[in-house]
Formats: structure tokens, sequence, C-alpha cells
């Protein structure tokens, strides 16, 4: 098994995938991840649509592209769609309370097993913010009165080399007080 950080190092943006399908178990893996990831108040404000059907999944590729944004996914064989939950209503009351969006920090933790367990299984992902949310509900049979928080692109990477990450210097975002 991989340490933790290798798995932070090797995780990145991934947007040229081999025409290969994903193993449904390895999409399950991601998902069991994200399952156990800590949330406010133990809420889990989330549900997860796995695309991984060869027909659908180009359908929802044109839903995730504009004239600039996000033309890799044509490549990409599967998708999790991350759909906002109203949490329980311990949070909901936190959230208003001290006016935070526990929903949306909770979102960002489960993604982000997601990506990780996908890099585990020698996967690429790509966390995507940009899509036509109205048109990927109607696609996917998702309630209106739902929110699609994030997409992630899943599939084998065509290449496996580990790109550099760019990062400010840990002197710029810590504060150590002793």
């Amino acid at each position: 098994m991989k340490e933790f950080i290798d798995l932070l190092n090797e995780r990145q943006s991934c947007r040229k995938y081999l025409n290969k399908p994903v193993e449904k178990e390895k999409l399950v893996k991601c998902i069991e991840a994200a399952r156990l990831a800590p949330s406010a108040c133990n809420s889990q404000p989330w549900h997860f649509v796995v695309v991984n059907n060869k027909e659908l999944v180009p359908k929802v590729s044109e839903c995730l592209q504009d004239a600039v944004m996000n033309k890799f996914t044509t490549e990409c064989p599967a998708f999790i769609i991350v759909v906002e939950e109203s949490g329980n209503l311990t949070s909901r009351a936190g959230a208003l309370i001290k006016q935070q969006d526990y929903r949306s920090v909770d979102i960002g933790i489960a993604t982000e097993h997601i990506c990780l367990a996908a890099t585990e299984q020698n996967l690429g992902t790509c966390i995507l913010g940009w899509f036509n949310e109205k048109e990927l509900k109607k696609l996917l049979n998702i309630n209106k009165l739902k929110r699609i928080r994030l997409v992630v692109a899943v599939g084998y990477p065509e290449n496996d080399n580990i790109r550099k990450k760019v990062r400010k210097n840990i002197d710029e975002i810590l504060t150590f007080i002793e």
C-alpha cells in the first residue's frame, strides 16, 4: 500500500484518458472512501451518481462542455456526479447559527476521498465545477430541487508521469503559535 504523502503527491488533475473502461469494483471503492469521509454532525450531505455506461458517458460529457471548458471529457470513460443532500437537523441548525455552509465543506472532503481512492487504484481524476447543471439533472433524472455540486472525471491516465506541483511555500500558508 502507498504511503499517504505519496498519494497526495501522485494525485493530479488528469485530462487525458486511455480508451479503457473503469471496472465497477474500482468505482465502488471510490464511493466507499467517500462514504467514510467525515461530515458536520455526521450529516453525510451527499449522494453519488456513477456513470460508466458507454452510451450515457458521451451525453454526460456534453453537459460538461461549452465553447472553452472541459473538452477533454470526451475521452473520459466514467464520471461521478456529486449531488448535495440537505443534511441532518443538527448540521442544518449549526449552519444557520454559525452562518457556515458545512455541506460544501463536507462535499469537498468526500470528493477528495474519491480522488485519493482512485489514485491508490492507479486511476486519474479531475474535479469539475463547470457544467450545465440543468441539462445534467435532466439527463440523469436528478430531482430539480437538488444541487449538483461537482463532477469527478475518472479513468486510466494516458500518461503516468507525475507533474511537479506548484504550490505556495509553507511559510506563506502557515502560522505556528506555540
